[in-house]
């Protein structure tokens, strides 16, 4: 049972004259005794609780930053009313800071043998899965002095996809890609490895691409076109250990990698490459294999949402093992981690020369931008100091990118912002090289 607002005040209007004019227990008993009575007779008369029935429905994804609305339905198979107040409870970081008491909590009425349907806006602040919890239902009775208090178990499950804010990004890099596919009008021989067709010449050509048999056989010259090699493999590995946990700016580091990794599977897809995914550390957390070029964006966004870092060392012997054996053939190995100079030195160095021997190898790091900031810092003896720690900072990375880059792998090192486009560029690059 509980006892509401309108209880309280009765019983205090009600002791007040007695307390000033007849203070005494056979006053205060000829006050209570009558509220007591019609108490008991509204908690009697409210409509049972655990009678009721709840069903869910609605949206089951939804990206992060946008809002998803999920349903429960109330039906009341008893004879009595239905006047309540519920509360359908989410973790709190399904709504932004402070806005949880207004959209989880409802007023409802519903008579007897109906149903109504309540609707719940979910804003979530962070990637992963939401779980319902238990929907709280307050039936009051018609005097509105008591009420009856029971809770439901109504599972529901909200998946927080990533944002792929990266997505503009799109449009300019399929651009770049129909101008290496020469579908787009260009005057100099396209890059790439593979045959396409014979085209007339025109001035401004290759003479290199002239393909004198067929030129032999009609009255043109005909010159050879060449487009970008298709159907490679592309696998990213996502290093989800420790330093993945590290936030650069307001975003973590994984978050960043993510972005750059959906960018860069949409760019391939369109390309005509099948891309996979491995997310390690010290096992296997996510996989993505096999997918055709219209599934494998979903796929990938439907196994990153509920990736979390993990507060290990990655295991980088580990991480080439299974690097290897989800890349068969020879493929183009994206791997997104970090390039501090003590994790790359005594981790990666010495797995590379097993990876770059049958595979092309592309590293990408998250960079801190903070770090060029205190770099340009002067006029107080803090901001030298931080001056001189940003650049050094600096340095050992570029250091440790020219180490990798010795041993034949492209590395990008990139600010948040600018990791997924540049990662983007480098595929293109590659693609438009012949290395793939």
């Amino acid at each position: 049972m509980a006892l509401t607002g309108r209880s309280a005040l009765l019983a205090a209007l009600g002791s007040l004259p007695i307390g000033f004019f007849a203070p005494s227990w056979a006053g205060i008993l000829a006050i209570n005794a009558p509220l007591s009575l019609a108490i008991l007779c509204d908690y009697a008369l409210a409509a049972p609780v655990r009678r009721l029935q709840f069903t869910r429905s609605g949206d089951t994804s939804v990206r992060l930053g946008e809002s998803a609305e999920v349903h429960l339905t109330v039906t009341n198979p008893s004879g009595r009313p239905l006047h309540a107040q519920l509360r359908d409870a989410w973790p709190p970081s399904s709504w932004p800071a402070g806005t949880d008491q207004t959209a989880s909590r409802h007023k409802v009425r519903v008579p007897a043998g109906e149903r109504r349907r309540l609707t719940t806006l979910l804003r979530p602040t962070r990637r992963g899965d939401r779980h319902a919890a238990r929907v709280t239902v307050r039936s009051f009775g018609p005097m509105g002095l008591a009420a009856r208090q029971g809770n439901h178990e109504v599972p529901w499950t909200l998946r927080v996809l990533p944002p792929f804010t990266s997505r503009k990004h799109l449009p300019s890099r399929l651009a770049r890609l129909r101008e290496l596919d020469g579908r787009t009008s260009v005057l100099t021989r396209g890059e790439g490895t593979e045959f396409d067709s014979l085209r007339a010449y025109v001035p401004g050509d290759d003479t290199r691409s002239i393909d004198w048999r067929a030129t032999a056989r009609q009255s043109t010259v005909a010159v050879r076109t060449w487009r970008p090699e298709r159907d490679r493999h592309i696998l990213v590995v996502l290093d989800t250990g420790r330093t993945s946990a590290g936030r650069v700016g307001d975003v973590p580091r994984l978050d960043a990698a993510m972005d750059a990794t959906l960018l860069l599977t949409a760019l391939a897809a369109r390309a005509g490459d099948r891309v996979s995914l491995l997310a390690f550390d010290r096992r296997v957390r996510a996989q993505v294999q096999g997918r055709t070029a219209g599934d494998v964006l979903p796929a990938m966004v439907n196994a990153l949402a509920p990736l979390e870092p993990e507060l290990v060392e990655t295991d980088v012997r580990g991480l080439g093992a299974a690097a290897l054996k989800n890349a068969p053939r020879r493929s183009l190995i994206v791997l997104i981690t970090s390039l501090d100079a003590a994790p790359v030195e005594e981790g990666l160095l010495p797995v590379l020369p097993g990876l770059t021997q049958r595979h092309t190898v592309l590293v990408a790091s998250v960079a801190d931008p903070r770090s060029e900031e205190m770099s340009t810092g002067r006029g107080t003896v803090d901001a030298v100091y931080e001056a001189a720690a940003g650049t050094q900072a600096q340095t050992q990375r570029r250091r440790t990118a020219e180490k990798l880059q010795r041993h034949g792998v492209t590395v990008v090192d990139a600010t948040p912002e600018k990791l997924a486009p540049a990662l983007a560029d480098a595929y293109l690059a590659l693609k438009a090289a012949g290395r793939l």
